[in-house]
């Protein structure tokens, strides 16, 4: 199955897409997701400019050798640009295979060990009775584990609560966007959050499966305090409490709560979880297929956290496309140690771009069954959606110093 052309098409169905769509010389063609929310234009270049001459003309059945030779061959290894092309040509390859055999890719994974992927669906609100009306919304949509995220008294816009999709333009030259300026008050945080999950416990019971992200902004001795406070409504996990760049962060943490600990959402290599892992330090990983290196990166790191006990809780926001979404569900699927997947619906938009088989009923999503990922991914409709620049926001606190967003 000898490789004949490697296209990478950026789109803009209501937020930006990188995809890459190889093609063989049987005519068989698989796509990989490539999107870095925010930085989509470096990954497209890397793929169209570095990788696809590179493709031209190798074996698309040697999955492994082509993992190897993109990521040692580079010399330059790892980081979030490298790893999302390196993602992208993967998952690209995963889906021809597999379509070549005849399966969908859950089965050349070793078969499923499940019936289905739980997931879990966003619930939020400006104030705590916005945040109940949330969740009864989200749970009639089928979902069956709720993250919950709330505005924070005194503060305009908080993570998780205003959507940052897109950043409007800020009267820069050219009337390029800049991205879109929050304010934070990290002690008002921790006073306000508590007391919002011991109102969802009070109306929804014990048994409701309940999530938080931090969103990366604490100093451990907050994350601990928070994890502490939290211990009384059982929350299935505390995600993402610290910065990311300091895995031993997660020590003291560990040491003062007993709440499940995820993180690993920005991390794109096995080696970002040395420590964690091997110190048990946490209790999921978050990586996403798309940003880890493909269902080859992301499998690799699933396996060490199966040794370590970790068990997976795959990223995926409405900026991994469903491409990605696809080929995080079949790995669900297929490895043993599956937590919950996270899941964000997409869009009309982009629902006429990429047209996914995958299913979501009962609080569960399930792979499609046909040959390969099981994404019908429509170029011509790509086409009438351009680029836009956009950003993620970005933090600062309330004296104006830059802060994690």
């Amino acid at each position: 199955m000898k490789i004949i052309a490697a296209d990478t098409i950026v789109t803009g169905p209501g937020r930006n897409f990188v995809t890459l769509r190889i093609t063989t010389e049987d005519g068989l063609t698989g796509v990989g997701d490539a999107t870095l929310n925010g930085r989509e234009l470096a990954v497209a270049s890397y793929l169209r400019d570095h990788a696809a001459p590179l493709l031209a003309g190798r074996d698309a059945s040697r999955i492994e050798d082509t993992w190897q030779y993109f990521y040692r061959g580079a010399y330059w290894r790892r980081g979030p640009v490298t790893m999302a092309a390196v993602a992208a040509v993967d998952t690209a390859l995963w889906d021809i295979k597999a379509k070549a055999a005849g399966m969908p890719l859950y089965q050349l994974l070793g078969g499923a060990s499940r019936a289905g992927a739980l997931t879990y669906g966003h619930a939020s609100g400006r104030d705590i009775p916005e945040v109940l009306d949330s969740v009864r919304q989200v749970r009639a949509q089928g979902f069956r584990a709720v993250r919950i995220q709330s505005g924070v008294p005194g503060l305009d816009s908080v993570y998780g609560v205003d959507d940052p999709t897109r950043s409007a333009a800020s009267g820069a030259p050219g009337g390029h966007p800049r991205p879109h300026e929050e304010t934070w008050d990290t002690a008002a945080y921790l006073r306000h959050i508590p007391r919002v999950f011991e109102a969802v416990r009070a109306e929804f019971g014990p048994e409701l499966p309940l999530l938080h992200d931090g969103h990366h902004r604490l100093t451990p001795v907050q994350a601990a305090r928070l994890g502490k406070d939290l211990e009384p409504y059982d929350l299935f996990w505390l995600e993402d409490a610290t910065p990311a760049e300091d895995p031993t962060a997660l020590r003291l943490v560990r040491q003062h709560t007993t709440t499940p600990l995820a993180i690993g959402e920005v991390f794109n290599s096995l080696h970002d979880y040395g420590p964690l892992l091997a110190e048990r330090l946490i209790d999921y990983v978050r990586s996403a297929v798309t940003h880890a290196g493909g269902v080859t990166g992301l499998r690799k790191l699933l396996d060490l956290a199966a040794v370590h006990g970790a068990k997976s809780g795959i990223h995926g926001p409405a900026d991994i496309s469903p491409v990605g979404m696809a080929a995080a569900v079949h790995l669900d699927l297929a490895v043993h140690n599956f937590g919950i997947q996270e899941y964000t619906r997409h869009t009309d938009e982009t629902l006429e771009v990429f047209r996914p088989s995958y299913t979501f009923a009962d609080g569960m999503l399930r792979p499609s069954e046909l040959p390969g990922l099981g994404v019908d991914f429509d170029a011509e409709a790509a086409a009438r959606f351009p680029y836009e620049p956009a950003y993620l926001p970005v933090n600062r606190l309330l004296d104006g110093t830059l802060h994690d967003w």
